[in-house]
């Protein structure tokens, strides 16, 4: 059995790791998992966009005996690697058109990188040729012909909030990952904090451009905007949810809230909270028994069930419970509302309140050993912290993405009802297993509901519009001849979660499949989706057939590809 440094069950009340997201934190940022597939800039009607970043680089090609290659075979999972002829660096849209171009015409087989934090092998795998890598597009602007906020696909989410609060005092809805690149978490629906009171990051996408390949192999540069119509408005609407690298690369983003006006920036988009109450509470895994366990996460079901619709004083309040392996050392959860909403206080101690009732075990304040990353503040007790300082605060204590060296396994599901009894037995089973000493595992628990279910399944591509928290399953370890054994308890865990619809999540009356900035390509192999449902149907619902039908006619030789990518719709007889 696979043993590590650092499996010894550690003697402060968090362990080992820093308290938000063990050592694990990618999987509660929503957002912060970016499928790494987005790209560059391209012009706006006004010709801001045309030069592209100032010091984005301009057609660099790294092959292999450049200093950077190795570097840039693999993102931050690194069970994904890809040996192509070579990485090309996007400074541009007109870049990204001739790299595409350039790509096309050599018959290479092309993925698209912004950030680097796909969990699956979309854009790291052996197939790959090229790798278009449009991180070096990082700018954030306000363009006033649109009328909206642009951002580059390569520009951290860190960064993008802080050019937005900066600049005019306003925010995206997004993750809590600060080094994720915008590209694909954009793509993908995105959703953080703020996600309970303002919906998911797409719910305010205004407009996408994106650099395609037609039938004859021709490239070219199209903008789509949330008012667009016919084959454009569904452009637009694929990029609301339908992952990234599917239909072409794209080369920036637009952003303006439903319903704004005028010509103000700082009304056009949600305006940031000015302070946050937060609060952390950590649960000793030596003094939480399966009964305290249980009415912990029973307490949890019935909060989210009961506040799962939008516009109340609860909808502005969220909260994620990181069900850290006992290796670990503690639970925790991470509480955060806006102190100028409605009752704000009153919410978050009613809440707290709520969760722990009954609950016998003390929560304490976290703590971290000397010569690690620092932990967050003393949050036991509420406290009142600026907007953005509790953003960079959460956004930075995250030791994986810090020291992204680690192999990963994730997988996701939307529960639209609570956990079931028989799935509490198995996360407790699965979450204190003797024979297994990995502290750098846990189940991320992410409220979800409020102003995300306002919206309709099919306004957007992201489906999954009633549902009251969302999972993230996940492990990691360093070494890959313990692949197996790390897979098989992932696999063993997410599996025995849902007995009775094959091991996945299929959309019902309590679950609603998964979430594609969470991909997982177990979730196409029978041998672990045993339930008949087709992958597609698990993260894309009904939406699916409109998303092939957008593959058809803007990707129709389905030059863009993946393992979980959008599939072009069969053909009939007569057109064979």
């Amino acid at each position: 059995m696979p043993t590590k440094d650092d499996t010894t069950t550690p003697t402060s009340n968090v362990g080992r790791r820093a308290f938000l997201f063990g050592s694990a934190g990618t999987a509660a940022a929503g957002a912060m998992v970016a499928l790494e597939k987005a790209s560059p800039v391209a012009a706006s009607p006004s010709g801001t966009g045309t030069a592209g970043s100032a010091a984005a680089p301009t057609g660099t090609v790294i092959a292999p005996g450049d200093s950077r290659y190795l570097d840039m075979m693999t993102g931050n999972n690194v069970r994904f690697v890809a040996k192509p002829d070579y990485i090309r660096l996007i400074g541009s849209t007109k870049d990204a058109e001739q790299a595409v171009r350039t790509a096309v015409r050599a018959g290479k087989k092309v993925s698209v990188r912004s950030g680097g934090h796909c969990f699956a092998d979309f854009v790291c795998n052996p197939e790959v040729e090229v790798i278009l890598d449009l991180s070096a597009m990082n700018q954030v602007s306000y363009d006033p012909v649109m009328r909206a906020f642009a951002v580059e696909p390569g520009a951290r989410l860190l960064n993008v909030y802080e050019k937005l609060f900066k600049g005019w005092g306003v925010t995206i809805p997004g993750g809590i990952c600060y080094s994720v690149g915008a590209g694909g978490h954009i793509a993908g629906g995105g959703y953080g904090l703020l996600t309970r009171a303002h919906g998911l990051v797409v719910d305010h996408l205004y407009a996408v451009e994106v650099v395609t390949v037609d039938e004859r192999r021709r490239v070219s540069t199209h903008i789509a905007t949330r008012d667009s119509t016919g084959t454009l408005g569904d452009l637009w609407w694929a990029h609301t949810g339908g992952g990234g690298g599917n239909f072409g690369v794209v080369t920036k983003y637009w952003f303006r809230s439903p319903g704004a006006t005028g010509s103000d920036p700082s009304k056009l988009l949600v305006r940031a909270p000015s302070r946050v109450l937060v609060n952390a509470l950590s649960f000793p895994w030596d003094k939480v028994d399966e009964t305290e366990f249980r009415r912990l996460m029973t307490n949890w079901n019935a909060w989210h069930e009961r506040h799962k619709g939008p516009g109340t004083p609860e909808s502005n309040l969220s909260s994620l419970f990181n069900l850290n392996h006992r290796a670990h050392g503690s639970l925790g959860m991470f509480t955060q509302i806006d102190a100028d909403a409605p009752d704000a206080a009153g919410v978050l101690s009613r809440f707290i309140a709520a969760i722990t009732a009954g609950v016998n075990v003390a929560s304490e304040p976290m703590t971290t050993p000397s010569g690690e990353l620092p932990a967050l503040p003393d949050l036991h007790e509420t406290k009142e912290l600026s907007w953005m300082q509790a953003t960079r605060t959460v956004g930075t204590n995250n030791p994986t993405i810090t020291n992204p060296t680690s192999r990963g396994a994730h997988k996701s599901a939307y529960f639209k009802k609570g956990f079931s009894s028989q799935q509490l037995r198995v996360m407790w089973k699965q979450m204190t297993r003797a024979d297994f000493t990995n502290p750098d595992t846990m189940m991320v628990v992410f409220s979800f509901g409020g102003q995300v279910n306002a919206v309709a399944e099919d306004a957007t591509a992201n489906a999954q519009r009633d549902t009251i928290f969302k999972i993230c399953l996940q492990t990691f370890w360093q070494d890959e001849k313990d692949d197996a054994f790390y897979l098989g308890w992932e696999r063993e865990t997410f599996e025995g979660l849902f007995p009775a619809t094959g091991g996945v999540p299929v959309p019902g009356a309590q679950m609603d499949g998964c979430y594609i900035n969470y991909p997982d390509v177990d979730m196409a192999d029978p041998k672990h989706n045993r339930s008949g449902v087709p992958w597609s149907t698990l993260y894309y619902k009904g939406n699916y057939p409109r998303l092939q039908r957008t593959k058809q006619e803007w990707d129709p030789t389905d030059y863009f590809t993946h393992s979980l990518g959008v599939e072009l719709p069969a053909r009939k007889d007569s057109e064979r």
